[in-house]
């Protein structure tokens, strides 16, 4: 992909051909997997918590590949695809555990006449699915904890600690079994007496741009890693694993937006991979275009 100025603002109708989108930016989302480049210290981190059956909280800036984190593994310990739980100020702990359309139910049975059956009408969360008895651990990413209302970690606890769940409606059904579709699939698992309950504890990414702290009952459940300051080494391996040989062109730009970060700039890698496919290729703008679009693309995430 070279630069191209498509849109000129004379007003002029022209056919115009758009180059293909980077990588990070193909639809439906391309898995990244291969791409990520783990800074020192996180593959210890990843081990010790697969190995301690523990929850994996990652702290550091947005765009650092945190969660890209999760798709590497799973890949790499053939875990299956990965469950996906974005936490917002108005997330649940039983958002994620499961959903129950008790509505839905009363109007088809009212309507439809028909026998009464739970199931159709409940769902497993991304993490009530990641519980799920299975031979094999399952991959869960909870991105951006640190988003959630104040006292949802703190409500995660005993499930983490205990790795099972009651669903109230199935424990006061009248059969012992119910079939209930997973997270992200048509796929049903059969619940027993109401509770969810691994056998595999699932490998657990959290991640947390460091907006705020948690408490010491929830971090001493989780081994912890924060993402370091990029080198410029490090910042160089990555624009050559998206980009190839555009990392060689982008020395200066590398070097400044490692001295940038460490100074305490908030930026995010992908940023740099943009400046660099931009200003790279066969048709560089020129010096006065060039210094605007690093400007534009390079700005603090800090500023609006």
């Amino acid at each position: 992909m070279t630069w191209t100025p498509y849109y000129r603002g004379d007003g002029v109708a022209r056919d115009v051909t758009i180059a293909a989108p980077p990588p990070w930016r193909r639809f439906p989302r391309e898995p990244q997997h291969e791409r990520f480049r783990p800074p020192l210290g996180l593959i210890e981190a990843v081990n010790a918590a697969v190995h301690l059956r523990r929850p994996l909280l990652i702290t550091g800036p947005a765009g650092f590949g945190k969660s890209t984190v999760v798709d590497q593994v799973a890949h790499e310990l053939k875990l299956g695809d990965v469950l996906r739980w974005h936490v917002t100020s108005r997330s649940t702990l039983r958002d994620a555990l499961y959903r129950y359309d008790a509505l839905a139910r009363i109007h088809a049975h009212n309507i439809d006449d028909i026998a009464d059956d739970i199931g159709p009408f409940l769902q497993l969360g991304p993490l009530g699915t990641a519980l799920v008895p299975t031979d094999q651990p399952r991959a869960l990413l909870i991105d951006e904890i640190d988003k959630s209302e104040l006292d949802l970690p703190s409500d995660l606890l005993d499930v983490l600690e205990r790795g099972e769940f009651e669903i109230p409606e199935l424990t006061r059904y009248h059969t012992s079994s119910v079939a209930v579709r997973g997270w992200e699939s048509r796929n049903t698992h059969n619940i027993a007496d109401g509770v969810v309950r691994c056998t595999n504890f699932p490998f657990i990414v959290m991640t947390s741009n460091g907006e705020r702290d948690f408490p010491p009952a929830f971090l001493r459940r989780c081994v912890r890693f924060t993402m370091p300051a990029p080198t410029p080494g490090e910042l160089t391996r990555i624009v050559r694993a998206h980009l190839g040989d555009a990392a060689d062109s982008a020395t200066d730009m590398i070097e400044t937006f490692a001295e940038r970060v460490a100074s305490g700039e908030l930026l995010a890698i992908d940023q740099l991979l943009n400046a660099v496919l931009v200003l790279s290729g066969d048709h560089l703008p020129d010096p006065g275009e060039r210094e605007r679009l690093a400007s534009l693309l390079l700005r603090q995430l800090s500023r609006a």
